[in-house]
């Protein structure tokens, strides 16, 4: 396992993750996807962390998963596999996670920016799920995030077809929710994990919660979980905080308790 594959940068409250395998596309190994999710984890606990963007190089996010893994494996070794367990893991960060993508990001590649938060990309950006075409399908939420995303004429053809769609397409059906000159990609995502980073911690939790819960069930669950979120927070130093700072015409200072 080679720790180089993901470098860590922090700048204020943000930390950036980086994948660096350029002789692979940056393909998502298990061994590349658990250092990631070390990392990920790593930041969730650092209380000097509002933030977490995630990105690439200026061709590949992330080319895929590792193919010579998956041509090695059996149905015993798929269903004993740790790769579900360590998306899992990423699926349950709970700071704000930015996909930061230029150039393709295709199967994990592509499933890897679907579980951010949201994705800023820039015009080279290219979204795609091509397991259809070597005999797959995705195995990392592909199917369920994306429909989720872009809806179900878009998925369905992106998957069946395997054939990639551009920066624009994935900002129209909703895939992405910037697009930038690609000089400009990491540089916004930064900007904005920054204005985010600088609010309230117990709030961002509380947000991201109800958000993701927004997701996964029927509306009725939702309210109730976005309601219990929003009464939890009334006992909180920070929420008092920001009302008087707001009345007070002042920044607030959140402490996270």
């Amino acid at each position: 396992m080679n720790q180089e594959w993901i470098i860590s940068h922090q700048q204020q409250r943000v930390r950036t993750l980086t994948l660096n395998r350029p002789d692979v596309r940056n393909a998502l190994s298990n061994d590349c996807l658990e250092l990631l999710v070390q990392q990920l984890e790593q930041a969730d606990a650092d209380k000097e962390t509002g933030a977490i963007v995630i990105t690439g190089s200026s061709r590949y996010f992330a080319a895929g998963a590792d193919l010579k893994e998956l041509q090695q494996q059996t149905v015993a070794t798929a269903i004993t596999d740790r790769r579900p367990q360590l998306w899992q893991r990423l699926n349950n960060i709970n700071k704000p996670m930015i996909a930061a993508v230029n150039g393709y990001a295709l199967g994990a590649g592509c499933e890897l920016a679907l579980a951010c938060d949201f994705v800023i990309c820039g015009e080279s950006a290219r979204f795609g799920l091509p397991e259809i075409t070597l005999g797959l399908i995705p195995g990392a939420g592909g199917t369920q995030r994306l429909i989720r995303s872009v809806g179900k004429a878009l998925a369905h053809q992106m998957v069946l077809t395997g054939e990639a769609i551009n920066a624009q397409q994935a900002q129209l059906a909703g895939l992405v929710s910037e697009v930038c000159i690609d000089e400009n990609t990491l540089e916004r995502a930064e900007q904005i994990a920054q204005r985010i980073s600088e609010f309230s911690p117990l709030a961002l939790r509380a947000a991201k919660a109800a958000l993701k819960t927004a997701q996964e069930t029927s509306l009725s669950q939702g309210l109730l979980a976005e309601r219990q979120q929003f009464v939890a927070l009334a006992g909180t130093t920070d929420r008092q905080e920001g009302i008087t700072a707001f009345l007070e015409k002042r920044k607030p200072t959140f402490k996270g308790f």
